[in-house]
């Protein structure tokens, strides 16, 4: 943050215990709020803690690494049209997809980074990407996370985005703001509870209107398959195996009638 040509006015880190922050808890302008694990849930306790009078409420993963004007790009992305009340920035590089990439790869990428576009394009976006996502403070206010999406939140970010549309509100994804995620793969969850959030979070999103029944097909057939065919091979670094039975259990559930994501928690 120390980087950024525009600093936040106050930082918020939302975690489970002191041993998450270290030395940090102790930085000027630094507000460590704790509470139960799971991604929706600290979101929540983040938002439970924005004081009155903040206009941008920005959320970052612990390993994404942002572009010295990433947040003065997302503050004109905002000023450029007061409409749009969720943007997500464009990312340079997403470990996300591979073994995950290391801080200092990170760092490189964005050195190599010079220069950001100079004309602003916001394109609408179905959802924002949860590593990186800002919001007017206006257009989120009384909206939470739903914390029947535990663990990792597997589309708590597109259902977020659902509500904030289903209220009016644009969601965009803007050029100028960019950055690196690394895509840590330190602290995930088992491959059968993701394999089971994979099926039966996108069609529950459907149930609550944040989600197209298109779109959840397509999340869930994407996924299903990747992990059929992948778990002949599977990368070092993915359970596809796991992933695969959780997949299986989830549309057990579904064709029960019992979309339950809280259930994977207990997988």
């Amino acid at each position: 943050m120390d980087a950024q040509t525009v600093k936040p006015e106050l930082i918020i880190v939302s975690c489970v215990s002191n041993e998450d922050v270290g030395d940090l808890a102790n930085r000027p302008g630094l507000l460590v709020v704790k509470g139960r694990p799971g991604l929706t849930v600290q979101r929540n306790t983040a938002l439970n803690h924005v004081p009155d009078g903040f206009d941008v409420v920005i959320f970052l993963d612990d390993d994404f690494l942002m572009h010295c004007a990433w947040i003065s790009q997302i503050l004109t992305t905002l000023d450029s049209d007061p409409s749009i009340a969720c943007v997500t920035g464009t990312l340079l590089a997403d470990g996300i997809h591979g073994p995950g990439l290391s801080f200092e790869q990170g760092r490189d990428i964005l050195a190599r980074t010079s220069a950001i576009p100079e004309k602003l394009t916001a394109v609408p976006t179905a959802g924002p990407y949860g590593c990186n996502m800002a919001f007017r403070a206006s257009g989120i206010a009384g909206l939470r996370f739903d914390e029947r999406l535990v663990l990792y939140g597997w589309q708590e970010d597109r259902d977020f985005g659902g509500q904030i549309r289903n209220r009016g509100g644009r969601v965009v994804r803007t050029n100028t703001a960019v950055g690196v995620h690394l895509g840590t793969k330190g602290g995930r969850v088992s491959g059968r509870k993701l394999g089971y959030s994979q099926v039966v979070n996108p069609l529950y999103l459907v149930s609550r209107k944040t989600m197209s029944l298109r779109d959840a097909l397509d999340h869930v057939v994407r996924n299903v398959a990747s992990n059929i065919v992948r778990s002949l091979a599977p990368e070092p670094w993915i359970d596809r195996r796991g992933r695969l039975s959780g997949n299986l259990i989830g549309f057990w559930d579904c064709v029960r009638g019992k979309l339950t994501p809280e259930r994977a928690e207990k997988l």
